[in-house]
């Protein structure tokens, strides 16, 4: 049985399917859901190495956007009869995958549920993946949510 359910999301359709199953689960379990939410701030670290003119402010943006989106799957998990906890990090020079494991053992979570897009291959290969970090690494079981694939 789950007690304590974690749930990255950042606004996407795929993480918003990955949250619906949380907040699924978390219903069925009794159990506490947070929601996390990652700045990425490498994004704003790798705009300046570019020699990025727009980087004032580019912070600030990410961190509001961040507090949007935690807002919104908050309330939503609220509308299914779920109360949800928010935890927003800033991540400095960590890979995202390795915040989320980090949170797991902060938070003492039970379980991960992820969105993933499932990608394969070369597309896999020049985007990342921040599901299989979390799968390669997690101490704890995780559940991936997988978005259909675009054709």
């Amino acid at each position: 049985m789950f007690k304590k359910i974690l749930v990255p999301v950042d606004g996407s359709a795929t993480s918003n399917k990955g949250l619906l199953e949380a907040v699924k689960l978390a219903k069925a379990q009794k159990a506490t859901l947070f929601i996390l939410h990652v700045v990425d701030e490498n994004v704003v670290t790798q705009s300046a190495m570019g020699g990025g003119y727009f980087i004032e402010g580019l912070l600030e943006g990410l961190l509001e956007n961040g507090k949007k989106v935690l807002a919104k799957a908050v309330a939503d998990a609220k509308k299914l009869g779920v109360t949800a906890k928010p935890v927003l990090v800033e991540d400095i020079g960590l890979p995202v995958h390795e915040v989320i494991v980090a949170q797991v053992k902060k938070l003492k979570a039970d379980v991960i549920v992820l969105g993933t897009h499932g990608r394969r291959g070369f597309s896999r290969l020049l985007m990342g993946s921040d599901a299989e970090g979390v799968v390669r690494s997690a101490t704890v079981p995780v559940l991936l949510v997988r978005s259909p694939a675009k054709r």
